[in-house]
């Protein structure tokens, strides 16, 4: 889908600059796939006005909002993460938004610093921490980073690798300040009064919320085909992709 998309694009470039059938496009240093994440990119990749009206249809209201409260090194929170949310944000990100929210069944004791307590021990606590910067330090090119780290066979060790490919222009130093300083600190405390905030309160992890709203027959949905939920809930014109679907893919709890 990837290619797709791609493809997609080098048409509304093409269209919108007339420059097609062998004729030459301006020079772009980003991948297709960062082209809408800055407006000043997309006006260098000359896609902007395409960007600008894909930005209209998520802002108008319609948007299907999916928020995921999750653990970094929790086996089902990866499985949802990498097999559901992540290829459903490929195929739909015109009409859906998503929210990640690293923390899970933590919990966070107060002393001069706020001290969290994982429930995969230190390791994860440290793969929160370090995706709680990316979220903070990358904006929406974390989640590339994060989808990469969580589909490796070591979270942490995959962390500066899939930062440097997936967004090479963070630099690794400034995660980490953010990691070991008072920003990650407070950035993590947030995280636990949003989570702790969950009306009704979570009870495992994954934990999903769709407009705000979690229930469980949403988040069987969620779980067997996150894409096929967000297609029905849609409520303006279906995109293309909505009539290919996706295959159901169920994980597990912690």
């Amino acid at each position: 889908m990837l290619v797709l998309k791609a493809a997609i694009l080098l048409v509304v470039l093409c269209i919108s600059l007339n420059k097609c059938m062998g004729q030459s496009i301006p020079a772009c240093k980003y991948p297709t796939s960062q082209w809408c994440d800055t407006y000043d990119i997309a006006g260098k990749c000359g896609v902007l006005e395409h960007c600008v009206s894909s930005n209209a249809t998520k802002s108008n209201g319609m948007s299907v909002n999916v928020s995921l409260y999750y653990e970094s090194l929790c086996p089902g929170c990866r499985f949802f993460l990498t097999k559901q949310l992540m290829p459903t944000l490929i195929m739909l990100e015109d009409i859906m938004n998503i929210e990640l929210v690293p923390y899970g069944n933590a919990q966070e004791k107060q002393a001069e610093k706020y001290i969290f307590i994982c429930q995969h021990g230190e390791d994860e606590c440290l793969g929160n921490m370090i995706e709680t910067c990316m979220l903070n330090k990358m904006g929406v090119s974390a989640y590339k980073v994060i989808d990469c780290m969580e589909s490796a066979a070591n979270v942490l060790n995959a962390a500066k690798p899939c930062a440097e490919l997936f967004s090479p222009d963070t630099p690794w130093d400034a995660v980490m300040d953010c990691v070991k300083g008072d920003l990650g600190n407070q950035l993590m405390h947030a995280n636990a009064l949003k989570t702790e905030a969950l009306k009704p309160p979570h009870q495992y992890v994954p934990w999903i919320t769709i407009n705000g709203e979690h229930t469980d027959d949403l988040q069987n949905k969620a779980m067997s085909s996150l894409f096929n939920l967000v297609c029905s809930l849609y409520q303006g014109e279906k995109p293309a992709a909505c009539t290919v679907g996706l295959k159901s893919k169920r994980g597990s709890y912690c």
